[in-house]
């Protein structure tokens, strides 16, 4: 029978947990301080229609500030990880699918919304990993 254990180092996780969380600190107080900034790329964007589906988008965009700042701040300490990252897909899904895809001018962001992805998957698949 074969072994599929793998190492990995204390150290890597973390600097994993708290390079992922980064971007959705930033991005959380953008949403709250900027909140008009924010509501304008919803409006300007192909699928902007999406983020008025659960109402206003002002509100939409301070919500998801608000969980997104929650959320970060416990994945980036170790706090309840893998919630903290099905929390933080919850909201990337819907951010990606309005603001990112469609722009084909702007594929990158799309792209680092992927590997963003892959980084809180990371954290959902592997809950032991999270005071790592």
């Amino acid at each position: 029978m074969q072994n599929n254990k793998i190492e990995v180092s204390r150290s890597s996780v973390a600097v994993l947990r708290v390079m992922v969380s980064l971007i959705f600190i930033v991005a959380s107080l953008n949403h709250l301080i900027n909140t008009d900034k924010a509501v304008a790329r919803i409006e300007n964007a192909k699928f902007g229609a999406l983020g008025h589906l659960l109402g206003p988008p002002e509100i939409a965009v301070m919500a998801s500030g608000v969980v997104m700042l929650l959320a970060g701040i416990a994945l980036a300490v170790g706090f309840k990880t893998k919630w903290a990252a099905i929390l933080l897909i919850v909201m990337l899904i819907p951010i990606t699918l309005t603001i990112q895809v469609g722009q084909m001018a702007t594929v990158g962001p799309l792209f680092k919304n992927i590997a963003i992805l892959g980084g809180l998957l990371f954290f959902v698949l592997n809950p032991k990993l999270k005071k790592q």
